[in-house]
């Protein structure tokens, strides 16, 4: 994936693959950091002073965003001359952002590993961190991402308003990453009120992941669909606007169910509560739908064009609905998140639903572009493709089922017969099935590692040996 570029006619899919470097770089990072919060919770006399639990988490957490903005602006960069039919206006100014947005997060990170601990006052909030959880960059930070993004969606604009047409595909991503720039914003500020600073950050983590984000890996799904099995872009571009309508309502109606606990309206509840399960049904019908027309054209020269991509594209329609769906709708019910709240479900929620709903679909696009660097009609599945996607797929499964494990044993002991007590806490803490969850935790973590350094050696070779 790295040395050649000699299927490549526009910068613009030179810089996606710049991108998509970096975002697997910062994958393999969040793995590390994930896997030693994992052994920290078995062992927490590990690395103890020396890289602590916090840090880690902070790092695995948002090391994922970061490797997921990389993918997603990489992605667009990539697809975009090939909708719009020229070269990406500005494409000059927007490899120049990428470098300084990789220079700030280099130092951000290297900032949380130096100083982990200090006093919380106004020069933190600039310099070091916010202490916001999944959003700990400081506000010198926030700022450069902010420009970057500008720039970035300066290069969409100008290139659709310039090129041959504006595809459906092209209008979604206008629209949708008009609002992902936008509601970062909401999380640039803070008050005092504890409730009201809640409110707020909800706004960038909900209606980012759950409504923009859903929207996004709709449109790149589409275009992938596209490019993998031919799919009729008037069904794709169908289905795209209905994900328009129900995520954008059901995304949006949908943030009612982080608001149980910080005194809004009761009517949220209800609401949150049906339309968060609404989200995933769009790009199933989708995948199905153009699934269906496939087979029903298969055998006329209708192949599938790359079956790494459309594996990858395979277990994040599907992941979506368990991991997003399925686990989601798990604890969401306010009734039970009044039991669920702050154990171990929100994790085994979160794990396989940003795996299933966005990680697959941009490791599928990382196959996109290694058979476009090659210049490859086809891209057939290596031994090593189908170990890392096994490797990765089934260990984030047996995580988030572990996970489940110990959730389930924290709300009957902790909660229901202690009643979120700390002594029903350090009891939960070292109940027989709470260590056994954490310690197959660790174990899938482990094959998510082995499951990446394949996946890392298959994107580096596989063009090469196919093209060969």
């Amino acid at each position: 994936m790295l040395s050649s570029n000699a299927g490549l006619k526009y910068e613009s899919q030179r810089l996606a693959v710049k991108y998509f470097i970096v975002a697997i770089v910062l994958f393999g990072a969040q793995l590390l950091f994930g896997l030693l919060a994992a052994i920290q919770f078995i062992y927490p006399d590990f690395l103890f002073n020396i890289l602590d639990f916090s840090i880690n988490r902070i790092v695995h957490i948002n090391a994922l965003v970061v490797w997921l903005l990389y993918g997603m602006i990489g992605a667009v960069y990539w697809l975009l001359p090939d909708e719009t039919g020229i070269e990406t206006v500005g494409i000059k100014i927007g490899t120049l952002g990428f470098y300084i947005l990789t220079a700030a997060v280099a130092v951000v990170v290297l900032v949380y590993l130096l100083i982990q601990v200090g006093p919380g006052n106004e020069m933190t909030t600039w310099l070091i961190t916010e202490g916001r959880e999944y959003i700990e960059a400081p506000r010198w930070a926030d700022i450069g991402i902010v420009v970057v993004v500008l720039v970035f969606l300066w290069n969409v604009y100008a290139t659709a308003f310039k090129g041959k047409e504006i595809t459906g595909i092209v209008a979604v991503l206008m629209a949708d990453l008009l609002a992902l720039a936008g509601l970062y914003l909401a999380g640039m500020f803070y008050t005092t009120n504890i409730a009201m600073d809640q409110f707020w950050w909800w706004w960038v983590i909900h209606l980012w992941v759950e409504a923009t984000w859903e929207v996004f890996v709709a449109a790149v799904g589409g275009y992938m669909l596209i490019k993998t099995l031919n799919a009729s872009r008037k069904v794709v571009e169908m289905w795209l606007w209905i994900e328009v309508a129900m995520m954008f309502g059901s995304g949006i109606l949908g943030l009612g169910h982080h608001y149980f606990w910080i005194g809004t309206p009761e009517y949220w509840w209800e609401i949150g509560a049906l339309f968060s399960a609404l989200e995933p049904v769009p790009l199933i019908g989708l995948f199905v739908h153009v699934l269906y027309d496939w087979g029903k054209e298969r055998g006329k020269g209708n192949d599938i064009k790359n079956t790494p991509a459309f594996a990858w594209l395979t277990v994040e329609t599907f992941g979506n609905f368990l991991g997003a769906g399925i686990w989601g709708f798990m604890h969401t019910l306010p009734q039970i998140n009044l039991y669920t709240h702050g154990t171990q479900w929100p994790a085994a929620h979160g794990h396989l639903s940003f795996f299933g709903a966005y990680v697959a679909i941009l490791l599928g696009m990382a196959y996109m572009l290694a058979q476009g660097k090659y210049g490859l009609e086809k891209m057939k599945m290596t031994k090593a493709g189908w170990w890392a996607i096994s490797l990765i797929t089934g260990g984030v499964l047996l995580m988030s089922i572990s996970l489940t494990l110990s959730a389930y044993t924290q709300t009957m002991i902790e909660r229901g017969e202690f009643g979120a007590t700390w002594e029903g806490y350090f009891i939960a803490q070292n109940a027989t099935w709470f260590v056994q969850g954490m310690g197959w935790r660790l174990v899938s973590g482990l094959a998510v590692v082995a499951g990446y350094v394949l996946l890392v050696y298959d994107l580096l070779t596989i063009g090469k040996k196919q093209k060969a």
